[in-house]
Order: structure tokens, then sequence, then C-alpha cells
């Protein structure tokens, strides 16, 4: 009858056995047939006492349901991964607001560089900075009201030079009447052309600004 039991074990062996038993090295078949050996090698004059076959029981279901909960928290969180993709697709044509303080340069094409202000501002300076972290154009965007705003980018450098196509960064400084700093947002907008899902979460491209899914703030339809 003992062995019965073990050769139904045997067969009793299902996908997700498997892989327990890939991840862990061991699983439950193997368990009872370890359980199995025991009963059959004890002493019949001085038999184990059953309280420890309860609990090897007890440790075997413990670890069947760690694994199993691992397994299914995993699944949850593929398919939420699978999800965060979808939504990364549907975005592509759509116009977006994320926070961030990247700006695309087309060569002979005007950018808009975005920012929000926390309450209105008297003069408000920005710097585009190249790569390197260098200035290499300061604009000068007047007085602006709070809430959403934006200082026109003609491409060139401070010289009246044109500069290469490509991302570049800025920053903002606002001030009041007063000459008290006024906070401000950087913001990057644009029309969402392509996802890299090649990592582990999607990556928006508008032109050559990268943003994470996660950084956007507003969707609207693509103008």
């Amino acid at each position: 009858m003992i062995t019965n039991v073990s050769g139904t074990a045997a067969t009793g062996t299902t996908a997700a056995d498997a892989a327990m038993k890939k991840s862990t090295g061991m699983n439950k078949d193997d368990f009872l047939k370890l359980f199995v050996t025991q009963l059959q090698n004890q002493d019949p004059l001085n038999p184990q006492d059953g309280t420890q076959f309860i609990t090897q029981l007890a440790q075997l279901t413990q670890v069947e349901q760690a694994y199993n909960t691992n397994t299914n928290l995993q699944g949850m969180l593929n398919q939420g991964g699978n999800s965060m993709s979808m939504a990364a697709v549907s975005l592509i044509g759509k116009q977006i607001e994320a926070a961030g303080s990247q700006v695309n340069l087309q060569s002979g094409a005007p950018s808009a560089v975005n920012f929000s202000l926390a309450q209105p501002a008297n003069q408000v300076t920005v710097s585009v900075l190249d790569a390197g972290g260098a200035v290499v154009k300061t604009l000068s965007g007047g007085a602006k009201g709070a809430g959403a705003g934006s200082v026109a980018w003609d491409g060139t450098n401070n010289a009246g030079a044109a500069l290469a196509s490509g991302v570049y960064s800025f920053s903002v400084t606002a001030t009041d009447a007063g000459g008290n700093s006024v906070a401000s947002t950087p913001i990057v907008k644009g029309k969402v052309d392509g996802v890299d899902m090649s990592g582990a979460a999607p990556v928006l491209s508008i032109g050559s600004v990268k943003l994470n899914l996660t950084d956007v703030t507003s969707v609207s339809e693509g103008a």
C-alpha cells in the first residue's frame, strides 16, 4: 500500500510541481517519497514520534503555499506590466504633458520651452543647456501669469548661430515685482511618436526626448 502511495504521488506531478522543483530543487512529490522512505525504514520496535511526521507535513504545506503565492504575485506583476505597455502604445499620436526639463530641437524650426509658475512673475528667464551642462541660450520671457507658460526658442545660441538638432535641457528662474523668487516647474509637451518597451518600464518618445510613462500628467488628442 505504501508503494502505491509513492507511485500515485509520482504520477500526479503537475506543471506547477515541475516549476517548483526547478526553482527550489524539490517539489511535494519528492517530499512525499522521502516521507514514505522514513516510514518504510523506521524501527518497528521504536517508531518515531508521530508529531514529527505531522510537523514535516505542515512544513511541506507552508513551503508549497509560499511558492504558489510568489508565483501568483509574479503573474499579477506580469499582467500589470502588460497593461502598462498597452497604455504606453495607446499614447502614440497623442499630445501629452509630462514632468521634465528637456526640449527637443529640430534644426530650422522653433521650439517652445514650457513651464508652470506657482504664482504670477514679473520676470521669467529660461536658460537652455547643452549635453555638457553649459548654457547655450538665455531667453527672457518677461512677465508671466500663474500656471502654464512658455517661451519661444528659435534654435540659436547666444551668438545667434543655429544649434544642432537634438535634446537640450533647460532651467527656469522667475521673480515677482519685489525680486522674490517664484517657484517654477519645468514641463515637456509634445506628440508621442514612439514607445521603447525594451526596459523594465515603457519609455515614450517625443522626437529625441525620452519620458517615462509615469511622468505623464495629461493626455489629449494629437493636433
